[in-house]
């Protein structure tokens, strides 16, 4: 496929893109200042800003399969970026056709109960709030085929390439280990539809797509 990544030049976004490539696929990296990374053969940047409308989103989204959003403001731009930007590069991908749309978002995000239970969501309750409403539009309005991944606390340390999925409390992932599954997505079609809640685990992270 050839796959969008937006927010291809932060923590997740790099891993992400470099594992599409090693899986075949064709990317467009997609960021604010996609320039400045030195991409592997097979990437094209591209440089968006959330603050744009969905017509120079769509412009940015032609000609591609699917996209992946993994873009985020650590706390900075949440209704711009993290809510409404994530909307508004949904109705551009249906408006060209890339139907195949891969949320990165966060464990229980879509269960607003959970949040006061969990230590790792106590005190990120707005960025929550902002992923709620973006992952509700994308299950429940967008009409894309859709997969949202909800990740635990994410950590810069080595994959393990094992996941646990659905877990009853939260825990921790490194980051390898969520791009590997955001890029699994991708090729696994029984994703679709489905919201994929995990941290690290037991279970090869293949082998757990295969399952959802």
């Amino acid at each position: 496929m050839k796959v969008f990544v937006a927010g291809a030049t932060g923590r997740v976004g790099r891993e992400l893109v470099g594992d599409l490539v090693v899986a075949g696929h064709e990317v467009v990296a997609g960021s604010r200042h996609p320039e400045e990374t030195d991409w592997p053969t097979g990437v094209t940047p591209c440089a968006i800003d959330f603050h744009d409308d969905e017509s120079a989103m769509a412009a940015d989204l032609k000609g591609c399969d699917a996209v992946c959003f993994v873009a985020g403001s650590r706390g900075k731009d949440l209704l711009q970026t993290d809510a409404f930007g994530a909307v508004k590069l949904m109705r551009a991908a249906k408006s060209v056709g890339a139907n195949r749309f891969v949320m990165l978002s966060s464990i229980f995000a879509m269960q607003s109960e959970r949040w006061a239970e969990e230590p790792s969501l106590q005190n990120i309750t707005d960025y929550n709030i902002a992923k709620f409403f973006a992952d509700e539009y994308l299950a429940n309005i967008s009409g894309l085929e859709w997969t949202i991944v909800q990740p635990t606390l994410l950590k810069e340390e080595p994959g393990t390439g094992r996941i646990e999925l659905n877990p009853e409390h939260d825990g921790s992932n490194p980051i390898p280990d969520v791009a590997a599954v955001l890029a699994g997505a991708i090729d696994h079609p029984n994703t679709i539809g489905k919201v994929i809640m995990m941290r690290s685990g037991g279970t090869p992270i293949d082998e757990a797509l295969s399952e959802v």
